[in-house]
């Protein structure tokens, strides 16, 4: 099915997540490289984790203002197969570090109103992230984002009880979720596999029981 939502699973730590993972099979998970963020691994951390993950599923480093050639290194390490950057991060921050690898990159973006979605369509970034805030758990107004031609991570507050809304409204291409997957700040194996199952759910048409 070409026009499926793609899944993202974010902020995962532990090996049991991999395994909660391997068996769900979304498409990315993102390990989170930002030392203020509980959510925070090492690389050696995430050397383990991408070790144990499947194949199939991508990789995701997020960071924010981080410094180029560390990025660099853990993408052409293997490491990650993408990075995320989530902080200032300009068009020469980008070509510096675009000059250092050639994996694929996505650049994120806070959305309160439409306007904040103008810089995100001419970033030349291989994909853009558009959120509520870092880590925020708080949904933004999704009319906001009604506009953009460029396809998009949607992140900021999805849950299982509203993924499906927002695949309906926005027709994102992917969908990103932290802490709707999580119970008492880890991730919880059950809301993992409900949120998963209400993307592909709404992606076919169904509504999940």
């Amino acid at each position: 099915m070409t026009n499926r939502t793609r899944i993202k699973l974010c902020g995962l730590t532990r090996q049991e997540d991999i395994r909660t993972v391997n068996s769900l099979r979304p498409d990315y998970v993102g390990f989170v490289f930002y030392a203020k963020s509980r959510r925070c691994v090492t690389e050696a951390q995430a050397a383990r984790l991408k070790e144990l993950l499947d194949p199939s599923v991508k990789a995701v480093g997020v960071f924010v203002n981080e410094d180029p050639a560390v990025i660099a290194d853990l993408l052409n390490q293997g490491i990650i197969d993408l990075a995320q950057l989530h902080g200032q991060e300009d068009t020469d921050y980008y070509n510096r570090l675009r000059s250092l690898t050639d994996k694929p990159l996505i650049k994120a973006f806070r959305v309160e109103s439409p306007a904040d979605c103008l810089p995100a369509e001419v970033y030349p970034s291989d994909g853009i992230l558009l959120d509520s805030g870092m880590g925020s758990g708080v949904a933004f107004d999704w009319s906001a984002v009604a506009g953009v031609k460029r396809p998009y991570f949607l992140a900021g507050g999805l849950h299982a009880g509203n993924v499906a809304a927002a695949i309906r409204t926005l027709h994102p291409f992917a969908v990103d979720v932290s802490s709707g997957i999580e119970t008492d700040g880890s991730k919880d194996k059950e809301k993992m596999k409900a949120f998963v199952e209400a993307v592909r759910s709404a992606d076919s048409g169904h509504i999940p029981s």
